[in-house]
């Protein structure tokens, strides 16, 4: 197998992986990454920070948000005219540590049991390849 379809098939895998789990929580895909930045960021965050670090459009968004609400696991709060900042209600803290955080434990284990050194060089060759791939598109 050459090395770009080695690479793509490894992102998809990665990409079932969390699509697997999140069903296996009982969430759908846009809810989990939505959940997940919200506990990565420590219980809030903007939406247009959400957009940013989910990939997933503001519609998608504000429909998963509207969803969110209606359980009672999360609330918006204005921060200025525009801006909004998602928040976790106490029953969306415990949801979320159920859930959403149970990813992020299973990706520290991952990492914790790895050597320094495994990770420093996974970490610099992505962000390596992201670097170079933003340059070579950067025409599109």
């Amino acid at each position: 197998m050459d090395n770009l379809k080695r690479y793509n098939f490894l992102l998809g895998e990665l990409n079932s992986v969390y699509h697997e789990a999140s069903r296996k929580l009982g969430m759908s895909d846009s809810v989990s990454k939505i959940l997940y930045a919200v506990c990565f960021e420590g219980g809030s965050c903007s939406i247009t920070a959400l957009c940013r670090n989910t990939c997933l459009n503001k519609q998608t968004v504000n429909s998963a948000l509207r969803s969110l609400e209606k359980e009672g696991l999360t609330r918006l709060v204005a921060v200025d005219g525009k801006s909004k900042m998602v928040v976790l209600t106490d029953k969306g803290t415990d949801y979320s540590l159920k859930t959403a955080c149970k990813i992020i434990d299973a990706e520290n284990s991952v990492l914790n049991g790895w050597t320094k050194e495994e990770v420093n060089i996974y970490l610099s060759l992505t962000e390596k390849f992201i670097a170079q791939l933003k340059e070579r598109m950067s025409d599109f």
